[in-house]
């Protein structure tokens, strides 16, 4: 059991640190996804981005899922109501901007598989800066039940609704 938390550290630090290290316009810290259970479509992957100069995250692919997106869930008259954020999640320049479980979040719909405890999952992430010009980055998250480092977030957002929901 210890290994496997040791190996999730390590996938986790070197998820941090890469990014970092390649002096990317974005900064990807404690980026982590939700485990799933065998037919369980959809689940939230999460992260903190913060942009050296300003952009906007367009787009999130995965070739674990059939459909990623950005999505934000928020309170409506009472209702927690979750949507795709239409025209990408500004990143304001400096400014860290949490993607967490109950706000702004990675959504990977139609998974391909369930995706395991101590595993970990692709990602890539497409950004775009103040004069248009794209940049992509990848990223191996690591999957886990709860945010590493033990914290443990709302069990509320649960997504298994996604494979019922009908189009707008």
């Amino acid at each position: 059991m210890k290994f496997k938390s040791l190996m999730t550290a390590v996938a986790l630090a070197a998820t941090t640190f890469g990014v970092l290290a390649a002096d990317a316009a974005v900064e990807v810290k404690n980026a982590w996804a939700r485990a799933t259970v065998t037919g369980q479509m959809a689940t939230g992957a999460f992260m903190t981005l913060t942009a050296k100069e300003g952009a906007t995250l367009v787009g999130v692919a995965s070739p674990a899922a059939g459909v990623a997106q950005v999505h934000e869930m928020k309170m409506e008259g009472g209702v927690m109501k979750m949507a795709e954020v239409k025209g990408g999640l500004v990143l304001p320049a400096g400014k860290a901007v949490e993607l967490k479980p109950g706000g702004y979040h990675l959504m990977l719909m139609d998974l391909k598989a369930a995706l395991a405890k101590d595993s970990t999952v692709p990602v890539t992430l497409t950004f775009k800066d103040a004069k248009g010009a794209e940049s992509k980055l990848e990223l191996k998250l690591p999957v886990a039940a709860m945010a590493p480092g033990g914290m443990a977030k709302p069990a509320a957002m649960d997504h298994s609704m996604h494979g019922n929901m009908p189009a707008k």
